[in-house]
């Protein structure tokens, strides 16, 4: 069975010789670690760690085109102020361990962001590849899950807002975040709908990172009256071509969004912090085989040790044995997670995949 049958017949729950053996990533302070430790610095890392060959998307570019020259305004040693890629003005340090300090956003009013929907021209060429025909040849014959991002809803206004300012604009000008979220729709249809008509696709994605900790970014109705509307818009389209996995990428607490992302036609949890999120096993019995989740794993387990390591990978058996779940670590592997203990997790895992 190759990486995208295995992959496919996963998350529809059918028969499968294993689960994919997969994993989220690693901070770039975590390879530093563990180069001390031990990991040779000339590897390709899921090749070294005996990895599946993992999900990619088709090359599309939603993003901003073109997008703003990063400039550097102040230097503050061990920080810096800049105007970035997005037209955002920032404070970050040098050496990225830290998230950045947001000082100013490009989005303020109306005209503002009528200025800057032009770089964000859903018929721009470069959006697709130069040479289509020919990635679309190639891509028809992978082994391998492959499948079509559809951009954000919130993650990239809140991006071109800000937290605060978005918050407000719900309820000041609501006709603007209308626009802003019917625009972001508009770009995803307009360029996933070539690649769907020209090949099979796998899965459809979006990024939000719209919770916390505690909870969501915004309520349950204001996601109901903006965002699912133009979700079922794309996803629509995404059933139409035969698409059955369309997942969200969302950090924090989604418990209370959960529901209105099924509701919208988004089906699958990823990674599904573990801290901040009941036990995935209550939610698929609440919510039956409509639900799909990628993740679960708690990082924390792993920085825990051998013991905790143990008893995380062993309560996600009973998914792992049921279907429509791939175990991987809820997030990137930190730097407080050591080179052996991410070995034995691995090792861990691969034995309870492979049962």
């Amino acid at each position: 069975m190759n990486d995208r049958e295995r992959f496919l017949r996963t998350m529809t729950y059918q028969d499968v010789d294993r689960v994919p053996f997969w994993d989220f990533g690693f901070w770039d302070e975590t390879l530093t670690a563990w180069h001390d430790q031990g990991l040779p610095e000339d590897v390709w890392l899921d090749s070294y760690f005996g990895m599946d060959r993992q999900w990619e998307h088709f090359p599309i570019n939603l993003g901003m085109i073109p997008a703003f020259d990063e400039v550097v305004i102040e230097d503050r040693g061990i920080s810096e102020v800049v105007v970035d890629s997005l037209g955002r003005k920032l404070e970050r340090r040098k050496d990225g361990s830290s998230i950045p300090h947001f000082i100013e956003f490009p989005v303020k009013t109306r005209a503002d962001w009528e200025r800057l929907k032009k770089r964000y021209d859903p018929t721009s060429p470069k959006r697709l590849p130069e040479h289509f025909a020919e990635v679309v040849a190639c891509k028809r014959r992978r082994d391998y899950a492959m499948g079509v991002t559809c951009g954000s809803l919130y993650g990239w206004t809140r991006d071109l807002m800000g937290v605060e300012n978005l918050s407000v604009a719900f309820y000041d000008d609501p006709g603007l975040v209308r626009d802003i979220m019917h625009h972001w729709a508009d770009l995803a249809i307009a360029n996933i709908t070539p690649v769907l008509e020209a090949l099979p696709v796998d899965y459809g994605s979006f990024w939000e990172d719209m919770a916390f900790n505690h909870g969501p970014l915004i309520s349950p109705a204001l996601f109901r009256e903006f965002m699912i509307p133009e979700y079922q818009r794309i996803t629509d389209v995404l059933h139409a071509h035969g698409v059955k996995v369309i997942y969200v990428d969302c950090d924090g607490r989604i418990d209370e969004l959960l529901p209105l992302w099924l509701e919208a036609g988004v089906n699958t949890m990823f990674p599904w912090e573990v801290r901040c999120n009941d036990d995935p096993s209550e939610w698929r019995r609440k919510m039956g085989r409509d639900l799909l989740i990628i993740g679960a794993i708690d990082k924390m387990a792993l920085i825990a040790g051998r013991e905790a390591i143990d008893a995380e990978v062993k309560r996600r058996i009973p998914l792992m044995r049921e279907g429509g779940y791939i175990p991987v670590v809820d997030h990137r592997v930190p730097p407080d997670v050591t080179l052996d203990n991410y070995k034995y997790y691995l090792d861990v895992l691969r034995r309870a995949i492979e049962r």
